[in-house]
């Protein structure tokens, strides 16, 4: 049943989200998700001047939810700065296990619309990643990572969207709890490596 107290703007995106997550970007159409919002076409482009301009807000509005549930799985995983990141992989891996798993929905937009650099869902993506990277980046460099936290950062960033792909490909979320540990390894190794360097720089 339709929530009618929702904001119609909320509707549009939930019901698109939905249809967007199950059958991708390109295969739906507006009237598909004004259909499923309860709205008439012309409603929905009151809200939204275009479908493109839905399918950035849609990304746009999955940013900061997303960011949070990381957040939440590092602060819930038990154990140093290398266990909690890779905490938020084995997370990833119980999520994929369900069937309605569908990856990462930056990612597959990034595919759909491949031939589109400007598009302003890529723009939206693009935002988003980096703000994960810039989040891990702070992550390391608190733990002491120096020089190296932003390379740090980039190298987990690898590992997840890689994860991300490879399990998409073979359904097997194993891939991603191997991604977990050789998460854990890199930034371990990362830690040490900056911790000498800064050791040999002051030897007094």
């Amino acid at each position: 049943m339709r929530d009618s107290t929702q904001p119609t703007r909320e509707r549009i995106l939930q019901a698109a989200g939905k249809l967007f997550r199950r059958d991708g970007i390109r295969a739906i159409s507006v009237d598909a998700i004004a259909e499923k919002a309860g709205i008439t076409k012309r409603t929905l482009y009151y809200h939204f001047r275009s479908k493109d301009d839905l399918i950035a807000a849609h990304l746009q509005a999955r940013d900061e939810p997303n960011l949070a549930l990381f957040k939440r799985w590092f602060d819930e995983a038990d154990g140093d700065i290398a266990a909690k990141v890779a905490g938020i992989f084995r997370n990833l891996a119980q999520s994929a296990r369900d069937a309605k798993w569908r990856g990462c929905g930056f990612l597959r937009t990034s595919v759909e619309l491949i031939n589109l650099p400007g598009h302003p869902a890529l723009i939206a993506a693009r935002a988003h990643k980096k703000r994960v990277e810039d989040w891990l980046c702070t992550l390391f460099a608190e733990a002491g990572a120096g020089d190296e936290a932003m390379p740090l950062a980039r190298r987990i960033m690898l590992l997840l969207d890689g994860s991300f792909a490879i399990v998409l490909l073979h359904r097997d979320p194993s891939y991603m709890e191997t991604a977990a540990d050789a998460a854990a390894d890199t930034i371990r190794h990362g830690l040490t490596k900056s911790a000498a360097s800064t050791s040999s720089d002051n030897p007094n």
